[in-house]
């Protein structure tokens, strides 16, 4: 399974975050989107679920400037929540209350030799999607761009 933020041609089971459309329409699968496993989003998909009462796991989700200060908010708590975290137990434990986060813990390996490599290195990577999103919702902010989250 591949953590992290990936192109178009990379992609297979994902979320496009897509900025290249207004409130109404956009350009799905655009090459200028982003996409995260399905299973990597589910961590921050209470994020996105909390700053937008709108946000479906089945169906595309519109964000503009009334829900961005709330995203923000909900990532940075997402943020310390990883960063609090110093061992594999917090991880696991972590993982295992979001959102299909025990198929995850399945998927990882959990308290298997694999996944005690593991777990840091996911660690790592979540941190750094989050702060990928993060840095994609103030590029939103800045040039007055809509997000499309669209599940596939």
């Amino acid at each position: 399974m591949n953590l992290s933020i990936q192109k178009k041609d990379e992609a297979i089971d994902f979320v496009e975050l897509n900025i290249t459309g207004d409130t109404v329409n956009y350009n799905r699968c655009d090459e200028e989107s982003l996409y995260i496993n399905s299973m990597v989003f589910n961590v921050f998909a209470d994020c996105f679920e909390r700053s937008n009462h709108l946000f479906d796991h089945m169906q595309p989700t519109a964000y503009n400037s009334r829900h961005f200060i709330a995203l923000k908010n909900e990532l940075s708590s997402n943020l310390y929540k990883l960063l609090d975290i110093s061992n594999m137990n917090d991880f696991w434990g972590f993982m295992a209350s979001q959102h299909m986060g025990q198929k995850m813990v399945e998927l990882l390996g959990g308290d298997a030799p694999e996944g005690r490599k593991r777990w840091r290195r996911c660690l790592r990577h979540l941190i750094r999607d989050n702060n990928y999103i993060t840095r994609l919702i103030d590029r939103c902010i800045e040039q007055n761009l809509v997000l499309w989250v669209i599940p596939f």
